[in-house]
């Protein structure tokens, strides 16, 4: 088990991300406990989108995943990593249901490639993004709805962030995130998206959803103020990457269609000064 343990953190350090899995910032008691979350995250998302299975086989490939974590819940384990999950979750007292709600959304991106609404995106987001940070406090132990709420609104709004920063990414794979409602909104047809057509439109549709996402993290932020010193750093920390991106997205006009922006490792260090100075 402890093998799969060091396995897991090497996993997340490894592993781009726009924001830091797991940072000195992370309490050294809980650093492995995280990881194995971002691993057993990471592995259901790959199932779900890299290399080139059929639906079918990346659909049976999560239902498997499913099955050895329930499995594993029971005592029952596939492989070493199974049983650091389930210490995981007997250790910190988490909610299985958070992990469900995870492979619930991968499956979902296997089977659906647009989005009528905004709020049918949000209900993604509330099973795609929003229990890994529901996981996170747990960890630390805090249960508490309101922040919960909180914590969903930072997690969505990176769901968000990560979705306006892919959209060349998104459409080779015949994936559309943003709102069928929207781009009706802003005269943007499909055909514009899969011919990378800047438009005027276009511009300002991405700017009305790089608004909307700021609000989202604004919002989100009151969380920080409830969370002990080296978490209230990791989230703040967190919350700056996501915004980064969505400066990135501003600096570049907006064209998400030719350029994905991506975070430096100067970028890494200057949000890390900010987040110590600030949280």
């Amino acid at each position: 088990m402890e093998a799969a343990f060091i396995e897991a953190e090497k996993i997340a350090k490894n592993h781009y991300e726009n924001f830091p899995v797991v940072s000195l910032m992370v309490p050294k008691n809980k650093r492995k406990y995280l990881a194995v979350i971002y691993q057993f995250a990471r592995t259901a998302d790959d199932f779900a989108d890299e290399g080139d299975e059929t639906s079918e086989t990346r659909l049976k490939n999560l239902d498997n995943w499913l099955n050895n974590f329930n499995a594993c819940l029971e005592g029952n384990y596939e492989s070493n990593f199974w049983m650091a999950v389930h210490n995981t979750i007997n250790s910190n007292i988490i909610q299985p249901e958070n992990f469900r709600n995870l492979i619930s959304a991968f499956k979902q991106d296997v089977q659906k490639a647009r989005y009528s609404s905004f709020d049918e995106l949000i209900d993604y987001s509330k099973r795609s993004a929003d229990p890994v940070g529901r996981l996170v406090l747990e960890l630390h132990s805090i249960h508490d709805e309101k922040l919960n709420e909180f914590s969903d609104m930072i997690c969505s709004a990176l769901q968000l962030t990560n979705f306006w920063q892919d959209v060349a990414v998104d459409l080779k794979k015949d994936r559309i995130y943003i709102p069928q409602e929207d781009l009706e909104k802003f005269n943007v047809s499909e055909e514009d998206l899969f011919n990378h057509n800047f438009t005027d439109n276009f511009l300002e549709l991405m700017k009305f959803q790089i608004e909307r996402t700021r609000k989202m993290f604004d919002e989100g932020k009151k969380l920080i103020d409830y969370l002990p010193g080296k978490l209230k750093f990791q989230i703040k920390w967190t919350i700056l990457g996501g915004e980064k991106i969505l400066s990135q997205i501003e600096k570049i006009d907006y064209n998400v269609l030719a350029t994905r922006p991506k975070l430096s490792k100067y970028n890494y260090l200057f949000l890390f000064v900010k987040a110590l100075l600030t949280a």
